[in-house]
């Protein structure tokens, strides 16, 4: 992953986390300069670990301009150093669209790695454009199931560290699990990084998944209890890691018909009864065919596809399907090997600007 030049890219689109859950939750919305507070501790993490360049997804939301003056300020106290920030020629049309024609963009300027600023559904985005290039994602989002909740920073220094090459592949890069959803024999074909929910609801409509009344079957590559949202169903029912093989498909349906009932934290600070009839383990490349006859597909959240009593749906487990930056890995590493002794960036540093 390390070149003469080390270049992060970074996706912070700030039409992110504003869906229905965030009227009917306790659920609060990240403001931009939240956003752009991030952005920066990024940036000045990846300075410190010798990133030069970086890329960034541009938007109208009003990131860059708190960015850039952030950045002028920082710079003006002179007390840290930030790599040189570019932002991506790609067009703004505040929809997912940005967000697909930045990462590919960014692939193909060569990028050793991206930071996702965003939930489920933005880190979904990038995987379907990021290729081999490994993300890595910071919770800012609605549903934050597949992004860990951890300092900004401290992400920042393991993409660091992973860029430049100070943390060996074998140890920074983590394979991913996501699931696979086709309609009618390849007619539609999409893809989630956690969950994948039946519903018998008819509509697409307001996109996101919260009436639980409907759900009727979900598929999942991870189970977390410490998580909320659809998978956070199966989490409280069969733990399973994201680094276990297989995934789990569980058949729903309404408290009052199911065998068993469970209070699940659908969305931030609400609680909702699920009716679960069974669960089964899916094995890495078993093609399930979807029950319900008729509804939406949800991925990683969101209502994305609608079927109907002639469509055939199915959903298979694919193992290894894209790569992150192991940050617990990364960090653990750098302690052993004293990477962050007085003096060690420094002199990487200077041996990247030789280079370069």
């Amino acid at each position: 992953m390390a070149e003469s030049e080390p270049r992060v890219g970074i996706v912070a689109n700030p039409v992110s986390a504003r869906d229905i859950r965030r009227v009917i939750a306790n659920a609060t919305s990240l403001q931009v300069a939240d956003r752009a507070n991030i952005v920066l501790r990024v940036l000045a993490a990846l300075g410190a670990c010798g990133v030069q360049r970086v890329a960034m997804m541009p938007e109208k939301g009003g990131i860059r301009g708190l960015v850039d003056r952030g950045l002028r300020r920082e710079i003006n106290l002179g007390e840290r150093v930030f790599p040189e920030l570019d932002f991506v020629a790609t067009p703004v049309t505040g929809t997912v669209e940005d967000t697909l024609a930045a990462v590919e963009e960014m692939v193909d300027v060569g990028v050793a790695a991206i930071v996702v600023l965003g939930g489920d559904g933005t880190h979904r985005a990038v995987v379907k454009r990021c290729g081999n290039v490994p993300i890595s994602g910071i919770s800012t989002g609605t549903n934050n199931a597949f992004p860990e909740y951890r300092e900004p920073t401290i992400t920042g220094l393991a993409v660091g560290l992973a860029a430049t090459g100070r943390v060996p592949e074998t140890t920074a890069i983590a394979q991913n699990k996501m699931l696979r959803v086709d309609l009618n024999h390849g007619a539609h074909k999409d893809i989630a990084l956690v969950d994948v929910a039946i519903s018998a609801e008819r509509h697409v409509g307001a996109r996101a998944l919260w009436r639980t009344e409907s759900f009727r079957e979900l598929f999942v590559t991870f189970a977390d209890p410490q998580v909320i949202g659809m998978s956070a169903i199966a989490g409280l029912i069969a733990p399973l890691g994201r680094d276990e093989p297989g995934g789990i498909h569980l058949r729903l349906g309404p408290p009052a018909e199911a065998g068993s009932v469970f209070q699940i934290p659908i969305a931030p600070g609400l609680m909702r009864p699920i009716g679960v009839h069974n669960w089964n383990w899916i094995d890495p490349g078993e093609v399930v065919t979807v029950r319900q006859p008729a509804g939406v597909v949800g991925l990683d959240g969101e209502r994305e596809i609608q079927f109907g009593e002639r469509d055939r749906v199915t959903v298979s487990l694919v193992e290894g399907a894209f790569r992150t930056i192991d940050v617990r890995a990364c960090m653990h590493y750098a302690a052993r090997h004293k990477l962050f002794a007085q003096g060690a960036l420094r002199s990487l540093r200077i041996t990247l600007e030789e280079e370069s």
